[in-house]
């Protein structure tokens, strides 16, 4: 739980945009030194140049960096400069994320590497470099806390169809944040997480790949990819709730000690549906029970020749 927030340090990865600049900027409302972290050199700088104007009011500071967080080396260099400029942060947002869609078997081992580089060794890599630091400086002072928010997504705790290397990626990062948080609760209570599972939010992540690194380029897009795309940009850019709102309640669950946290909790119902079928040993559930004319059209649009 954080209860107070002024001149204490935040970290934030995918901060050139989305959940991790909205979190920035109440951070920097808040009073606190902010630590930028984005693997996309122009936004950064944008993003940066914006709250370092909000710090000269507030005086806290920003550090900005540019990282590709699947980069254990590059992480570490982060998790060093941090130390150094600030000492151990105090909420860490491991936040940066990609999406990437189409049929499970079409997906190249370069469409692996890249999400789940990104996705799940991403938020190891900040869980890996700044939980010791952080539980250090608990020990040295009780009145230290810490914070580490993962962000997942909705896709961590149901399976739709035809996006499953990011169903994969987001169910592990769940899995992560869960664990650390009941290891978190074996030797400390200065330190907690939670894990951020949003829905369709309006945010940079549907053209991810204008960052995939050219090593790691796909072979030509499936159909399925195409459709998956296509899907993807519709739903999240006709999203209602803001990356805005989605931060607000980041900082409302750091003060709750809230673990999960939903941007729709109305999508839970189907969330409660998967978790039967588990318990009843059934067969999956039909995603588009609810709403069969969407199942329909992605079907015809798959088998069409």
């Amino acid at each position: 739980m954080m209860t107070e927030f002024k001149n204490k340090t935040a970290v934030l990865t995918g901060a050139g945009s989305g959940f991790g600049l909205e979190c920035a900027r109440i951070a920097a409302t808040r009073g606190m030194n902010v630590v930028m972290v984005d693997v996309q050199q122009d936004a950064l700088d944008k993003a940066a140049a914006e709250i370092k104007g909000m710090g000269a009011k507030t005086g806290t500071e920003v550090l900005a960096m540019r990282v590709d967080v699947s980069n254990a080396n590059a992480m570490q260099a982060l998790a060093d400069a941090v130390f150094v400029r600030f000492g151990a942060p105090h909420f860490v947002f491991n936040n940066a994320g990609v999406g990437s869609g189409g049929l499970i078997w079409e997906n190249s081992l370069a469409d692996w590497q890249w999400v789940m580089g990104v996705n799940v060794m991403g938020v190891v890599h900040g869980v890996h470099f700044f939980t010791p630091m952080m539980l250090e400086a608990a020990k040295k002072d009780a009145s230290y806390q810490g914070h580490i928010v993962n962000t997942a997504s909705m896709a961590g705790l149901l399976n739709p169809p035809n996006m499953g290397v990011y169903n994969v990626s987001k169910h592990a990062v769940v899995s992560l944040t869960e664990t650390l948080y009941q290891d978190l609760r074996l030797v400390s209570d200065q330190v907690s997480a939670s894990v951020l599972c949003p829905f369709f939010v309006p945010t940079g992540i549907s053209q991810s790949h204008r960052n995939r690194p050219a090593e790691l380029q796909g072979e030509k897009p499936t159909k399925s990819q195409l459709i998956g795309q296509a899907q993807s940009d519709k739903a999240v850019g006709s999203g209602k709730v803001s990356a805005a709102d989605v931060a607000a309640k980041v900082f409302a669950a750091l003060e709750a000690d809230q673990f999960y946290i939903y941007s729709h909790p109305q999508a839970l119902a189907t969330v409660q549906e998967r978790l039967e079928d588990i318990v009843l040993a059934r067969n999956p559930t039909d995603p588009f029970k609810h709403k069969p004319e969407i199942g329909a059209k992605l079907r015809a649009a798959l088998r069409a020749e």
